[in-house]
Formats: structure tokens, C-alpha cells, sequence
């Protein structure tokens, strides 16, 4: 077949983006707020300066990091049907996360986010044949400060049997995590086999990490759980305003994480990724929707690539204020670049105003923007029973080929997308049908799905349990 890829960094690019890296890690190095990462680092021959909380990194013990870093791995699910190898040969994606804000679905308000929303969007992204990961789409903010991400990976691994990953930020969190993971897959070998869960790791840009978070994550190195680095400079405030350079410290933080966990936990999984942002350089805002951002995050899955490590990023973003064309060509931009270098997981689906409003047709909005990417990148089958020349044949100059065979059996195959949203009626046929819309027809599928029963349930028994954990984590955190 006739793929289309494309490839953003010559051989020689990279090789110049990992020796500027090795030389920032090297030279001005990186301040961990945690005790344990330092220690670690020390003992392995980082010079560490403990006043500034600042490690300077040789260039052979991050090389040695990213050798002894799995390169591939099964993204497991709590149900095995949605398992998800990685490296993958087919780009999949993921829900956005953690929102501030929801535009809810029966009233049209905006409103911040609880943790309900995250129950109904959670159950439309089951629904979604591109979506193989899920985060919890927004902040449950009718849930205690201490104990709220918990909450939102109880909403998680309840209504949804993807592949669950989000993040905790204390280390007094860490085992009611556990907890929580044991009650959903029976036992801690299962934890650790299966890998069901991942968690987020994200950097503090430029060039730092947080204490309680790195230690919490140090602490569920015991499940094993694979670690998704997730770097988010933004060019031109907390990153260089060259995207060139921006592409580089992304880089130099995913390294000095990789570092870390590899150091406490040999051979643990890790996935590259990166969140990266530009500013409106009118007015300082931040901005998630732009080609810039498209663009770093397909030279940042070439360079997980390049280190031969799974390789997933953000994308199919929007700064977009309400649904509708701006949204839709954002979101396009963003998900067509690191689709087109390959990216395993792009994570985006959902929201809108640069990654804080949800909206549940927009999932599925999304969904079909996925679907026109992937079809894109899938090419042209250039394969024999494909080659219809005898068919010109018996058709010859001026003929039709709507009586053919081949016609009729292309028609079934997926050699033309079938879209599921768009209206492709006459004119009259539309305006008869009430002029639907892609945003329309979304919603119409986003009230089916919650119409229905919850889909691939976990047992009231689970249930239960997570409810009891979350109760002690509400009362003992606090």
C-alpha cells in the first residue's frame, strides 16, 4: 500500500536535538523538589548541588536510562478486548483532561466541572471506535481538594474499560490508588501484568520537578505501572520562543524524568510524549490549537522514535471558544501532524478553549476528525485485486462504471470512508431532514449512548469497594 507518512526531522536534526539535550542536562541541569530523586541521581554520578536542589546529568547515564527503558509494551484494559500494543501500527487516541469547565449537555450552561461530567463523557468515549485511552476529562470539583484525583479515577475505572491513566499528587495518595486498582483487577499480579492503568507524569517547565508528585510516582514503581512523561513547555514563556529550542527542553524534561524512574525502577515502562503550547504573541495567551503545536508534537513522536521508546503526544486540540468551524480546523491541524509521523496515542478528545471546556458532542465530533486523519494516513492500496485496467477494458472510452462488480464490492470496503456525521443528501433532502449538522448529528449519538445502559459495567461489588476506599481517602487526607 501506498502509506502516508511523513517525517518532519532529517537523521542529522535529531541527532543535533539529542546533543543540545544531553548538553542543557549536562551544563545548566534540572532542579527536582524531590529528595529521593536527588539521592538517586547522586548515586549514580550526577553532580548535585542539594542548596539549589539542582542536578547536572552526564550524558551516559541518560543514555543508559533510555537503553534499559522497555520499547515495547501492551497498554493493557480492564476489559482485554481493548488492549492496546505499543508500539502501534495505527494511530489511536485518547480523551483530554482534567477541564476546569463543562458546557452541560441538557441546559447549555457553562459551569464548572464535577465530577459527574466526567461519568457521562467517560461513557460517550466508550462508545468511540478511535478512543482506546482515557483520562478523566475534568476536574470533580464537588469532590475534597486532598482526595479529588481519586475521585476522577473512580469515575475512570467505573465507566469506562479502556485503558484507564491519570495522575495522583501526594505520596499519602499513592495507596489508596493501589487500593483502588487492586479492588478493579482482583490482585497486585494482576495490577502488574495486566498494566491496565498508567499513570501522567508532567514536568514543571522549564526544567523541573515537583517533590510530592515525582515521590508519589517513585512510591507505585512497586505496581509497576507504566509512566506517560508529559512535558508542556509553551514557546515563548515557560519555553524558548524557537520552536527548534522548545522541541529541546521538551525533550531534556522527558529525559530527566526517564532518568528517575529508570533509576528506581529498572525496566519500568515508560512512554514519551509531550503537551506543548505556544503564546499569541499579541496578547500572551496561551495557545493549544495552532499548527506550531502540531508541528512540535510530530518532531516530539519522532524523537520517542528516535529513542525507541512508545511514542504518544498531544493533538486534535482547540482554543476555539464554542463548538463549530473554528474548533473543527484547530482540531484538524493539531491531530493531522503527529498522526502523519506516527504517533501511538494522541490525546485531545473533548474539549474546546484550550483544553478547559468539555463537551459531549464534541467527543464524538472528534471521533470522526480521527476517522478523516486516519484514512488519510492509511494511503492508497496499490495491491493487484485493486488494479481495475481490465475493467477499462470492457467499459471502454465514455463508458460508466456504476454496472461493474469491482464497483459494487468497493463500495462495502474501506476503500472509501463512510462518514458518520457529515450529510451528503440533495439540497431539498437536507433542508427535508432539518438542515442536520456535523455538531447535530453528534448530539443525537451523545443521547442514544446515555439513553442506553452503562456499557461493559464493572460489578456492584467493585463498585462498593471503591466507594469505601474513596470514603476513607475523603476522611483520612483531610
Amino acid at each position: 500500500a501506498m502509506q502516508f507518512t511523513s517525517q518532519l526531522l532529517s537523521d542529522s536534526e535529531k541527532e543535533r536535538i539529542h546533543t543540545d539535550t544531553l548538553k542543557i542536562l549536562e551544563t545548566v541541569g534540572v532542579r527536582y523538589y524531590s529528595k529521593k530523586a536527588l539521592k538517586l541521581l547522586e548515586d549514580a554520578g550526577a553532580r548535585v548541588d542539594y542548596g539549589e536542589k539542582i542536578a547536572r546529568i552526564p550524558p551516559a547515564l541518560a543514555e543508559h536510562a533510555l537503553d534499559i527503558a522497555p520499547k515495547a509494551f501492551t497498554l493493557g484494559a480492564r476489559n482485554p478486548q481493548h488492549d492496546y500494543p505499543l508500539p502501534s501500527p495505527v494511530t489511536r487516541y485518547c480523551i483530554d483532561g482534567t477541564g476546569a469547565f463543562v458546557q452541560d449537555f441538557h441546559t447549555g450552561e457553562r459551569r464548572y466541572s464535577e465530577n459527574r461530567d466526567n461519568e457521562q463523557a467517560l461513557r460517550v468515549f466508550q462508545a468511540m471506535d478511535m478512543g482506546v485511552m482515557v483520562w478523566a476529562p475534568v476536574a470533580a470539583a464537588d469532590k475534597p481538594a486532598h482526595a479529588r484525583p481519586l475521585h476522577e479515577w473512580g469515575a475512570a475505572i467505573r465507566f469506562c474499560s479502556k485503558h484507564g491513566q491519570h495522575e495522583i499528587h501526594t505520596p499519602e495518595q499513592a495507596p489508596f490508588l493501589a487500593e483502588m486498582l487492586l479492588a478493579a483487577l482482583g490482585s497486585e499480579d494482576e495490577v502488574k501484568r495486566r498494566r491496565a492503568y498508567s499513570l501522567i507524569y508532567c514536568p514543571v517547565s522549564p526544567l523541573m520537578h515537583d517533590g510530592p508528585m515525582m515521590d508519589a510516582y517513585l512510591e507505585m514503581g512497586a505496581l509497576d505501572l507504566p509512566v506517560m512523561i508529559l512535558p508542556m513547555p509553551v514557546a515563548g514563556t515557560t519555553g524558548p520562543a524557537s520552536l527548534f529550542s522548545n522541541i529541546c527542553l521538551a525533550n531534556a524534561e522527558n529525559l530527566s524524568s526517564i532518568v528517575v524512574f529508570q533509576l528506581a525502577h529498572p525496566a519500568r515502562p515508560m512512554i514519551y510524549s509531550s503537551a506543548t503550547g505556544t503564546m499569541d504573541m499579541r496578547n500572551g495567551a496561551y495557545v493549544a490549537g495552532s499548527p506550531e503545536m502540531g508541528l512540535m508534537s510530530a518532531a516530539l513522536v519522532e524523537m520517542g522514535r528516535f529513542y525507541g521508546l512508545p511514542s504518544t503526544s498531544a493533538g486534535c486540540t482547540a482554543d476555539a471558544r464554542h463548538p463549530g468551524p473554528d474548533a473543527v480546523l484547530e482540531k484538524m491541524i493539531t491531530a493531522l501532524a503527529p498522526a502523519l509521523c506516527g504517533s501511538d496515542i494522541i490525546v485531545g478528545f473533548g474539549e474546546l478553549e484550550s483544553d478547559q471546556l468539555l463537551l459531549l458532542e464534541q467527543v464524538v465530533v472528534d471521533n470522526e476528525i480521527a476517522r478523516f486523519c486516519e484514512r488519510l494516513c492509511r494511503g492508497v492500496d496499490s495491491s493487484p485485486q485493486r488494479s481495475l485496467t481490465e475493467d477499462l477494458l470492457a467499459i471502454q472510452p465514455g463508458g460508466n462504471f456504476l454496472t461493474r462488480k469491482s464497483t459494487r464490492q468497493l463500495a462495502r470496503s474501506d476503500e472509501f470512508l463512510q462518514a458518520a456525521l457529515l450529510d451528503h443528501h440533495t439540497f431539498e433532502q437536507w433542508a427535508q431532514l432539518g438542515k442536520p449538522s456535523m455538531y447535530s448529528n453528534a448530539r443525537k449519538k451523545v443521547e442514544e449512548i446515555l439513553a442506553a445502559p452503562v456499557q461493559d459495567p464493572v460489578s456492584d461489588e467493585t463498585t462498593q469497594k471503591l466507594e469505601e476506599i474513596l470514603a476513607k481517602a475523603d476522611a483520612e487526607l483531610g
